[in-house]
């Protein structure tokens, strides 16, 4: 019996894994921002396929989960101390290359998928991010980066959506997800996993671009790069809105 189980042992090591590869796509690779932009819903789809040249089809069960993130950039998280009545800064962390919008989608629970170390080194979960941070003290930077992340969060910028993708066929997936209208403008990557038996077999990164379009992005054009003229339009347009008023109201 013994020397049956160190056969078989040695047999599934030495048969090799099952390579795959993924084939996806969006729905669009641009998100233009208007005056009247409210949002904007993408799709996410694709399948599962054997890799370039094996014959043997692959097999599930799998789980797919992607990662949408924004822009990145360096971001304070702030502590408020109520002193005699006035509220000021006391503590800060600041976190390198954070991102500006988090969002994931998967097809069941993250911790069913997969491990938290898995989940953590390659980015899925938003606590991933708060560790590369500018303070020594461990402890400081964990909660600190919890609660910028609950922050986030509550601003619609940071979010966990499992059950997000849907399994249309064994091999063949699709995901929704509604950029808000905060979504900050930037370049933006989707991250896309797929799992098997709680380890990656197959991963794929696209980006698209959130863009300012017609007045809207002559104003933040304007904002950055001519402050003064920037300025000099915001004057007159109050001035133009205050002179309105009263002649409406004048009426």
């Amino acid at each position: 019996m013994r020397l049956l189980l160190a056969l078989l042992t040695i047999f599934v090591l030495l048969v090799p894994a099952q390579g795959a590869r993924l084939v996806s796509q969006l729905s669009n690779d641009t998100v233009e921002i208007t005056s009247s932009y409210s949002g904007e819903r993408m799709t996410f789809f694709g399948s599962i396929e054997p890799d370039a040249g094996s014959t043997e089809p692959v097999v599930g069960p799998f789980h797919v989960v992607i990662v949408v993130v924004g822009p990145t950039q360096n971001r304070v998280a702030r502590q408020k101390t109520n002193n005699f009545g006035i509220w000021i800064n006391t503590d800060q962390v600041e976190y390198e290359n954070f991102p500006s919008y988090f969002h994931v989608l998967s097809s069941g629970r993250l911790t069913d998928i997969t491990d938290v170390t898995t989940l953590t080194t390659n980015n899925i979960l938003p606590e991933a991010y708060t560790l590369d941070a500018n303070s020594a003290d461990w402890w400081k930077n964990a909660v600190f980066g919890r609660q910028l992340v609950r922050l986030m969060g509550q601003q619609g910028l940071f979010g966990i959506q499992e059950n997000g993708v849907n399994f249309l066929s064994g091999n063949f997936y699709s995901a929704r997800l509604t950029l808000p209208s905060g979504a900050p403008p930037g370049p933006y990557i989707a991250h896309t996993y797929v799992f098997k038996g709680g380890e990656i077999i197959a991963r794929k990164s696209e980006g698209f671009a959130v863009r300012k379009i017609g007045f809207e992005r002559f104003l933040a054009l304007s904002a950055v790069q001519q402050p003064l003229l920037y300025g000099i339009i915001c004057v007159i347009l109050a001035l133009f809105t205050g002179w309105l008023g009263g002649v409406v109201f004048k009426r």
